[in-house]
């Protein structure tokens, strides 16, 4: 995979923090550093993560058939629309050295920055479904609400953008201890919301937890999705009011 850390924050949004291929990079470490992130930080691998919001554009949650995240961000991109598929980095040996690979982090959901009929658009659209016998995308529904007028359906889900930007800001680092977590298999230390102060995680927003005898700071994009930073020490992080 080539690597586009430095791409210029002119580049496609529309793309993953990465493809599911071997980087050819060596392990960075898990430790904090001391480097302050610049401005240029901001935009990392091609996607912006202050992302200005743009009319009545939203964070859409989409749920993708199984095995097919790289042909539903094809057929997004092909629409001309912004997504997102986060990855998660992986070490291992190949030939003696270690390396790092990536694969989709969530691969049953794809994020895309449109409007609600862009989006009703894309999901209707018959070549998703020509030659295929199960839909390729479809709505990911917000369970915690109901639509208006009618309380027996729910809303599409939909993130805002604070929390979008923290999300990207957060599996945009090339750090193989960054893991998906459930809420089964964590326990909040105080659950004190705190913000990273120091180091590779700097600026992340979250909650603290203890998972696997570690301190480390949880972001939680919608309701099954969380999503753990390495380990970070609690000089390096601050009590901070939620996102």
């Amino acid at each position: 995979m080539e690597d586009t850390t430095n791409l210029s924050p002119k580049a496609d949004a529309s793309l993953y923090n990465g493809q599911p291929s071997d980087t050819g990079l060596s392990c960075p470490s898990a430790g904090l550093t001391s480097r302050t992130p610049s401005t240029s930080d901001d935009v990392r691998n091609g996607v912006s993560v202050e992302n200005v919001p743009a009319g009545n554009k939203q964070w859409f949650v989409l749920r993708v058939s199984y095995g097919r995240i790289d042909k539903a961000k094809t057929f997004v991109e092909a629409k001309g629309l912004e997504c997102y598929v986060p990855l998660q980095y992986k070490e291992v040996r190949k030939q003696g050295k270690k390396r790092i690979i990536t694969e989709p982090l969530l691969p049953s959901f794809l994020f895309v920055h449109a409007t609600a009929e862009q989006v009703e658009n894309l999901l209707h659209d018959i070549k998703i479904v020509a030659n295929e016998s199960r839909a390729l995308l479809s709505y990911y529904f917000d369970h915690t609400i109901h639509r208006q007028g009618n309380p027996d359906r729910n809303p599409p889900l939909t993130i805002r953008d604070e929390a979008m930007n923290n999300f990207i800001r957060l599996t945009s680092i090339k750090n193989p201890h960054i893991i998906p977590v459930t809420s089964n298999n964590i326990q909040f230390k105080l659950g004190d919301n705190v913000v990273v102060t120091e180091g590779e995680f700097k600026g992340i927003h979250g909650r603290v937890a203890r998972i696997a005898g570690q301190q480390r700071v949880v972001v939680e994009l919608f309701d099954g999705c969380l999503v753990a930073t390495a380990y970070v020490p609690r000089e390096a992080m601050k009590l901070y009011n939620r996102i």
